[in-house]
């Protein structure tokens, strides 16, 4: 059996790749690693992304375990162009899985790019897997595990979140685990 924890990033000042960690998702990186205190970590993956480095670096620290940079978690790029209404968009791309925008990618390539790493990662040795990620990126993995998670679910993510995947004989369960007071 093995188990992975797909963490969307802590709160950030921006959506660019080099934007860092506000104060306020410092201090939730540093509870971050607090959860997982007891929660057994042999790997670490992360988007190469600022805001997610960030968000990994205390939990790290803390189980004495190296990041791993992996190009194949970041952040879903949805067009290159500006789009009028870009949630109306991202709302049509949980609908129409190959939709595409000008150079962006579809729902489906980030399902096939997310997925690869989850292969990936079953065929390492190691049992306990962290993979470091947005929202968007997160939400499409999801929903190739449990086809119901959708535009309102990605709605809801929260910065940082953290699903628990368990991959058994049977399949991949897939289970939130609460962080926060609620899930709004």
């Amino acid at each position: 059996m093995k188990t992975y924890y797909v963490i969307r990033h802590c709160e950030a000042t921006g959506q660019a790749p080099d934007a860092p960690l506000t104060k306020q998702g410092q201090k939730q990186a540093d509870a971050l690693a607090v959860f997982f205190k007891t929660i057994p970590v042999d790997r670490i993956l992360c988007s190469p992304f600022r805001r997610a480095r960030e968000t990994i670096l205390p939990l790290a620290a803390l189980h004495d375990c190296s990041v791993e940079i992996e190009d194949q978690l970041q952040e879903r790029t949805l067009s290159t162009s500006p789009l009028s209404d870009w949630r109306t968009a991202l709302q049509e791309t949980f609908v129409d899985l190959d939709l595409r925008f000008p150079d962006g990618e579809s729902s489906r390539e980030v399902m096939e790019r997310m997925t690869s790493i989850l292969k990936e990662a079953s065929l390492h040795p190691a049992r306990h897997t962290i993979l470091v990620t947005h929202g968007n990126a997160m939400a499409l993995l999801l929903h190739t595990i449990d086809s119901t998670f959708g535009y309102e679910d990605w709605q809801q993510l929260q910065n940082p979140d953290v699903y628990r995947l368990v991959q058994t004989a049977e399949g991949m369960t897939c289970e939130w685990m609460p962080l926060h007071q609620t899930k709004t």
